[in-house]
């Protein structure tokens, strides 16, 4: 299905719950969505089983949409489709589930070259909304070979946070297709979408984390 296609499904599709996601912190659901003849499976990530953190403050679901809309005002396509609606536990995220062969993860992926582009993105993606929680495992190829950035939910903190396992690319340029598409965001601010889902604070600190990248012109070191 299309982006645009996921999104409606995702936003006015009927949900029912197959099972909880197992080996989670929070509570996170494996539902079915229905809509207008289309069915599709989804992760459910309500507010009410968020686990408080003593760190971060509350509204992960947020972030998870967030991180869709910060992927799509890109146009790199590194984080599936999600909404933030209500559900059968109230308001959370529904992201389109991704049916990956869940052997692999980032450490066996980067092996091959072919999705060193892929991870470059996701790289500088995890930067700009300052990831938190960039675990190998919540990398995942789907049967196309897409890559896709689960487990959004830590980031877009105020303050600079990022922790992940991505540092293979440390030093090198920034190449010049993804300097040109974060300048883009950079000059006509973050969309309605995106800004809507962060306070003005986290907004103005993605703003500068894509600046301080484009000024550095690299990929950072830890």
């Amino acid at each position: 299905m299309s982006a645009d296609a996921d999104l409606t499904v995702l936003r006015a599709g009927e949900i029912a719950i197959e099972g909880r996601m197992p080996y989670s912190s929070n509570g996170t659901f494996l539902v079915r969505l229905d809509h207008d003849g289309a069915n599709e499976l989804a992760i459910y990530k309500p507010v009410r089983g968020e686990r408080p953190l003593w760190d971060f403050p509350s509204g992960l679901a947020r972030r998870e949409a967030a991180a869709y809309e910060l992927s799509a005002a890109l146009d790199w396509a590194v984080v599936p489709p999600t909404v933030l609606r209500d559900g059968p536990h109230g308001e959370g995220s529904v992201q389109r589930f991704v049916d990956a062969d869940f052997s692999e993860h980032y450490f066996t992926l980067r092996e091959d070259e072919t999705h060193d582009a892929a991870f470059r993105r996701l790289c500088a993606f995890d930067l700009v909304a300052n990831s938190a929680d960039r675990k190998g495992g919540h990398c995942l190829i789907d049967a196309d070979g897409h890559i896709w950035a689960i487990d959004n939910g830590l980031s877009f903190h105020q303050e600079f946070k990022v922790r992940t396992v991505i540092w293979d690319y440390a030093g090198e340029r920034l190449p010049d297709e993804m300097a040109a598409d974060l300048q883009a965001l950079v000059d006509r601010g973050l969309p309605d979408t995106l800004a809507e889902l962060l306070d003005p604070f986290e907004r103005d600190a993605v703003l500068t984390r894509a600046g301080a990248l484009l000024r550095g012109g690299a990929f950072p070191h830890d």
